[in-house]
């Protein structure tokens, strides 16, 4: 099998390192592109289940669930590692395990670099460089980083 390289992605958010967690974890519904659904309905809440073995899922109005992954591993307020189980004709794939390790690093002034890997995608076969490439596009891992960036500015 080929090593596919994985995505590295980082920003700069200007919050303590525990808001920067909480808001990723937690509060990931406020930042998530809600066009990003694998469910039947419409996206209403993204839940991440915060403890080692946690689920990470999507709710629509109507209570239906749809899984994404699973958490590897819970080390608030420095690290989160999940599985990212969706194929690549999004859809979720309890046989694929693709991983995110997300790991938030202050630096000055109370701020703190959000790194996010993606890794394990030749996971994906034949599919793998499309995956990549639509994972890498600016509209994906980045632009939900930059999304998050906005979703940590406390409201006036």
């Amino acid at each position: 099998m080929t090593t596919v390289e994985p995505i590295v992605k980082s920003i700069t958010v200007r919050v303590p390192q525990e808001r920067a967690f909480e808001v990723f974890t937690a509060g990931m519904d406020r930042w998530w592109n809600r066009e990003y659904s694998i469910g039947a309905q419409p996206l209403e809440t993204v839940v991440l289940e915060p403890r080692e073995g946690g689920r990470w899922f999507e709710r629509d109005a109507a209570g239906g669930e749809c899984d994404w992954g699973r958490v590897l591993a819970w080390e608030p307020p420095g690290r989160v590692v999940l599985t990212w189980q969706v194929s690549a004709g999004w859809t979720y794939d309890p046989a694929l395990a693709t991983e995110l390790e997300i790991r938030f690093t202050p630096v000055d002034d109370g701020a703190t670099e959000v790194r996010l890997e993606h890794r394990g995608l030749e996971q994906y076969g034949d599919a793998a460089a499309a995956m990549r490439a639509a994972l890498d596009d600016p509209t994906g891992w980045a632009g939900l980083l930059e999304r998050l960036a906005e979703a940590t500015v406390p409201a006036a």
